[in-house]
């Protein structure tokens, strides 16, 4: 009797103390979590070990050696084979008589001029509105001026009414100005078979603790390339354009990450 007397308590002894215990595993599950879900945003443990340091630039590399880079693939005339006169010093499809300087194989440097000058602006007003009004219902019949005043009580009248009515307004107005002028080295990554020029140039400027990045790509046409070796943005086919920065002053200017989920999954 004694025995099974203490088996109870010593099961009560093992469930109060895994009882107690409970709490502290759940708070380390939390803490291993949060840990986890720092520990896997990279752009956060960027920013924490780069502070109170500038922002590195980055090394010069070959772009097509990035990761994601694929060749780019358009539609190409057949080829045709060139055409020599005899006695003549001049070949079809040269471009000039003598050595031309301006970019034309893998490799080769041009100048692009990025020049963005973009301004829309647009204004809209709709406005809306409905009225609806139905009504049905039996007020006079034969035989109902007969009826008792008791019977004619007991008359359908208005069985069914209606009413809806229904407004919208709504307003909207677009003001936007963009300006960009820079210049940029661009190197030669591909040619096509037909004899256009894919390039694709990048520049980092670091002011202080903030990186301004210029990256420019697209498809040329040697023709189109100045005597000077510059070509302008605008007569860049599939063109890619971009400018931005990274540092202090975009990290302030940016959301925080909680900020941005909510307004990602709030339906309102």
């Amino acid at each position: 009797m004694t025995v099974e007397s203490k088996l109870p308590s010593a099961r009560s002894d093992r469930a109060g103390a895994s009882t107690r215990h409970k709490p502290a595993t759940t708070e380390q599950l939390f803490i291993a979590c949060t840990l986890a879900v720092l520990l896997t945003n990279c752009s956060s443990l960027e920013r924490l070990r780069n502070i109170g340091e500038q922002p590195s630039l980055e090394a010069i590399q070959n772009p097509t050696t990035r990761a994601g880079y694929k060749p780019v693939q358009m539609p190409m005339p057949a080829p045709q084979p060139a055409v020599y006169n005899p006695n003549s010093l001049w070949r079809n499809g040269s471009r000039a008589f003598f050595k031309d300087q301006r970019a034309h194989q893998i490799g080769d440097i041009l100048t692009v001029q990025v020049k963005i000058t973009d301004r829309a602006q647009f204004e809209n007003e709709t406005q809306r509105s409905h009225k609806n009004l139905e009504n049905s219902g039996i007020d006079d019949f034969i035989g109902a001026k007969a009826l008792s005043p008791a019977a004619a009580k007991y008359l359908p009248g208005r069985i069914l009414t209606a009413d809806s009515n229904a407004s919208s307004e709504g307003k909207g107005s677009v003001d936007r100005k963009e300006e960009l002028l820079t210049n940029l080295a661009a190197v030669v990554t591909q040619l096509l078979p037909n004899g256009n020029l894919v390039i694709e140039g990048r520049q980092e400027i670091r002011v202080n603790f903030e990186i301004r990045e210029l990256i420019v790509g697209g498809i040329v046409r040697p023709e189109d390339i100045q005597s000077d070796n510059t070509i302008e943005s605008t007569k860049i086919a599939e063109a890619r354009i971009a400018y931005g920065g990274r540092g202090q002053i975009t990290d302030v200017q940016q959301p925080r990450y909680g900020q941005q989920v909510l307004d990602v999954l709030l339906p309102f």
